[in-house]
C-alpha cells in the first residue's frame, strides 16, 4: 500500500511549492517506506510514498499516461484484485502496458471509461487523477472504505491526503476543532461519522463515493451503496455461494510479489482465512505460509471469562497451528510496551483512538513486518454475518442508539458544563443515529424483526466497521505493513446483506451460515467456537498505569484537555470501584482502563497537534 497527498489551486502556478509538497509527502513515509515521488504541473501538485507489493521494479508514482494527445496523472493507494481481467479487456481495446502493476491498469481504466471506471473495480483503493484534457480532478474511494482519503476544500483550493497529518502541513488547513468535532471525539469516538474529519476544515471522502473538482467547485457523489433485494437461494445454495465468494476473494488477495502471512487468533474468521490460504498455497506449490498471533505476558493469569470474551485464544491457536502446520509466530507484549505505544498509535491516527486495542495492534504489525510485507486479516466478518453480541441481545437491539455506544450519558457527564452546552453531545449522538437509520434501504413492506435486523446490519457495516478498518489501516501502515481484508469484498457483502436473518443464524448459531459454508475446512471445535474478540491485556498493572497517567494529566494545570472536562467527576470515577473493567463505554473491549487511556490520548493529541478549540 501507499500514502498519497497533494493540492490543486486554480489560476496558480505551484512550481514554487515543491518544498511544501515534499514535506506533505514525507510525513507519510511510514505508509510507503520503499520509494517516493512528487509531480507538479500548473495548478496541480501530487505526492506519493510507495510500499512495493506488486512489480516492485516498476509502478513508480505519480504515474503519467499520455493518450490521444491528452495527459493523465495518478496517485493511488490500494490494490485492484481484478487487475488481470481488466488488463486483458483493456488490451483488447487497444491499450498497451509497460508494467505488470495494477497502478497502470487503474489509470488505463480511467482513460478508457472515465469516472465510470470505479464500477468495474474489485479491490481496495483511494486515488486522485488529474485529467488535463477535461481539466478536472477525479478522486474515488473503495466501496467499503478500506483505504482512507481525507480532503479540504476552500474556495479555489483542494488539499488531499491518505492521512490528516499530510493535510495539516498545508497552510490552508488548520488544526481547529469546533463543537461537532468535539462531539465526534467525546460521544461518537473512537468511531467517526462517515465523512467527518473531526478537524473543522477537513472531511473524509465517504466509502463508495467519488468526487470531481473543477473550476466551478467540488461535487461529491455516491457511486455505490448497499441495496436490499429479495434473497432467492435456500440454505444449501446460500452456504455454497458464501463459500465460493470467500474462496475467490481470498485467492485474489493472496497475489503478492513480496512475503505474505496471515493473522491467526484461533477464532472462526481468521482460522478460515488461514486454512483456505494454506490449501491454496499447497495447491499452487507455493510452500508453507507464516501465521501470527498476539497475546500478553501473564495474560493467562489474569484472564476472566465474560459475555463478550468467553474464552482464551491460546488453545485454539495451537489447535489450528497443529492442524495447518503453518510457520507460526507467537508474539507477546508486556504492559509497559503496550502503554508506551499509546502515543505512537495516536500519531498514526492523527486522533485519539482505541487506546491499547490500537497500540497492541501497532506493535503486532511491527513484529509481523519483520517477516512479511503483506498480511491477511479477518476484519468485517462480524459486521457482515452478524457476530457481535448486539445482534443477539434484545436490550442492545432496542437501545435506541448505536449499540456499541455504551453508556452515553456517563460519557457526556465527563464534559465540563460549558463544553456540554456547546457540543450538546447526547443530541448530537441521537441525530447521527437517526441519520443512519433513515439511510437504511429496507425492502418494500419489510417490518418487524426482518426490518430491525436489516437496520442493525446496515449500522454495523456503515458505522461500526469503518472504526475497525481505520484502526487496521493506520496501525499497519504506520509500520509499513499492508493488511488485506477478504471479508470486505463488496460482492460478498452485497450477497450476505440480503440473506434473511434466520438463515444467517443457521443451526441457531451466530454467523451460522458462515459456519455452514466452512464445514470440512475447519475442525469442529474451531468451527463452532463461540465468538471471541481481539485479545486485550487483562493485567491489572495496565489499569494502574493508565489511571495514574490520567491523574497526572488532570493535576497538570497546563494540560490542554482540562477546560473540556469535569475534572472533579473524572477523579471521583478514577477512585471508584467502577474504575475497573466494570465500566464499559465503547464496543466489546473498551471499559474503565481504556477510558482513562482515551482521555490521556485526547490530551496528547491536543498538545502535539496544537489543536485550537473554536
Amino acid at each position: 500500500m501507499c500514502g498519497i497527498t497533494g493540492f490543486i489551486q486554480w489560476n496558480h502556478d505551484l512550481t514554487q511549492d515543491s518544498e511544501l509538497l515534499v514535506r506533505m509527502t514525507e510525513s507519510m513515509s511510514n505508509r510507503g517506506p520503499d520509494a517516493g515521488g512528487t509531480w507538479i504541473s500548473g495548478p496541480c501538485a501530487f505526492g506519493h510514498r510507495r510500499l512495493s507489493v506488486m512489480d516492485p521494479e516498476n509502478g513508480a508514482q505519480p504515474m503519467i499516461m499520455n493518450h490521444s494527445d491528452k495527459q493523465y496523472t495518478l496517485v493511488y493507494n490500494g490494490e485492484l484484485y481484478n487487475a488481470p481481467e481488466l488488463k486483458k479487456e483493456l488490451e483488447q481495446r487497444g491499450h498497451r502496458f509497460k508494467t505488470t502493476c495494477d497502478t497502470e491498469v487503474l489509470l488505463a481504466s480511467y482513460v478508457e471509461w472515465g469516472p465510470g471506471c470505479v464500477d468495474r473495480f474489485n479491490g481496495i483503493f483511494a486515488f486522485v487523477i488529474w485529467d488535463s484534457g477535461r481539466e478536472h480532478i477525479f478522486m474515488a474511494r473503495d466501496r467499503l472504505g478500506v483505504k482512507p482519503l481525507f480532503y479540504s476544500h476552500q474556495g479555489d483550493t483542494l488539499v488531499f491526503g491518505s492521512e490528516p497529518k499530510a493535510l495539516l502541513l498545508h497552510p490552508a488547513v488548520e488544526a481547529v476543532v469546533g463543537p461537532e468535532g468535539l462531539a465526534e471525539i467525546f460521544i461518537i469516538g473512537p468511531a467517526r461519522t462517515p465523512g467527518h474529519g473531526v478537524y473543522s476544515s477537513m472531511k473524509e471522502l465517504r466509502a463508495g463515493h467519488a468526487a470531481l473538482f473543477t473550476r466551478n467547485g467540488l461535487r461529491t457523489y455516491a457511486y455505490w451503496k448497499l441495496e436490499s433485494k429479495t434473497h432467492e437461494d435456500d440454505v444449501e445454495a446460500t452456504a455454497a455461494e458464501v463459500r465460493r465468494l470467500l474462496i475467490d476473494t481470498l485467492e485474489r488477495q493472496l497475489a503478492s510479489d513480496v512475503p505474505l502471512g496471515s493473522l491467526l487468533s484461533g477464532g472462526l474468521d481468521s482460522s478460515a482465512l488461514s486454512a483456505l490460504a494454506v490449501h491454496y498455497y499447497k495447491r499452487t506449490g507455493q510452500g508453507n505460509i507464516d501465521t501470527f498471533s498476539v497475546d500478553y505476558v501473564d495474560n493467562d493469569k489474569h484472564f476472566k471469562a465474560h459475555a463478550f470474551q468467553p474464552n482464551s485464544d491460546a488453545p485454539y491457536i495451537q489447535r489450528m497451528v497443529d492442524e495447518l502446520k503453518t510457520n507460526h509466530h507467537f508474539i507477546k507484549f508486556d504492559t509497559d510496551e503496550v502503554v508506551e505505544a499509546l502515543n505512537a498509535a495516536t500519531l498514526s491516527r492523527d486522533l485519539p483512538g482505541m487506546t491499547d486495542i490500537d497500540s497492541s495492534l501497532y506493535l503486532f504489525c511491527r513484529e509481523i513486518k519483520k517477516k512479511a510485507t503483506v498480511a491477511i486479516s479477518g476484519e468485517a466478518a462480524d459486521e457482515v454475518f452478524g457476530g457481535y453480541p448486539w445482534f443477539h441481545r434484545e436490550d442492545m437491539l432496542n437501545s435506541g442508539t448505536f449499540p456499541w455506544a455504551v453508556a452515553p450519558k456517563m460519557r457526556a457527564s465527563l464534559l465540563s458544563a460549558d463544553i456540554a452546552e456547546w457540543t450538546r453531545p447526547l443530541e448530537y449522538l441521537n441525530d447521527r443515529y437517526s441519520d443512519a437509520v433513515a439511510e437504511t434501504p429496507l425492502l418494500a413492506g419489510e417490518t418487524g424483526k426482518a426490518a430491525q435486523m436489516r437496520v442493525m446490519s446496515y449500522l454495523n457495516i456503515t458505522r461500526f466497521m469503518p472504526t475497525l478498518l481505520d484502526r487496521k489501516d493506520r496501525m499497519s501502515m504506520g509500520v509499513g505493513l499492508e493488511v488485506r481484508v477478504p471479508y470486505c469484498d463488496h460482492r460478498l457483502v452485497e450477497y450476505v446483506f440480503n440473506v434473511p436473518w434466520e438463515m444467517k443464524m443457521t443451526g441457531d448459531r451466530e454467523k451460522g451460515i458462515l459456519r455452514k459454508a466452512l464445514e470440512g475446512i475447519l475442525p469442529d471445535d474451531v468451527l463452532y467456537r463461540k465468538k471471541s474478540p481481539y485479545p486485550k491485556t487483562h493485567n491489572p498493572n495496565y489499569l494502574a498505569t493508565v489511571r495514574q497517567q490520567m491523574l497526572d494529566v488532570l493535576d497538570d494545570p497546563n494540560s490542554p484537555v482540562l477546560p473540556l472536562l469535569d475534572v472533579k467527576k473524572i477523579k471521583e470515577l478514577a477512585s471508584s470501584k467502577d474504575a475497573s473493567s466494570n465500566l464499559p463505554w465503547f464496543g466489546q473491549l473498551m471499559s474503565g482502563p481504556q477510558l482513562f487511556a482515551y482521555l490521556t490520548q485526547v490530551n496528547f493529541w491536543l498538545k502535539t497537534y496544537k489543536v485550537a478549540i473554536r
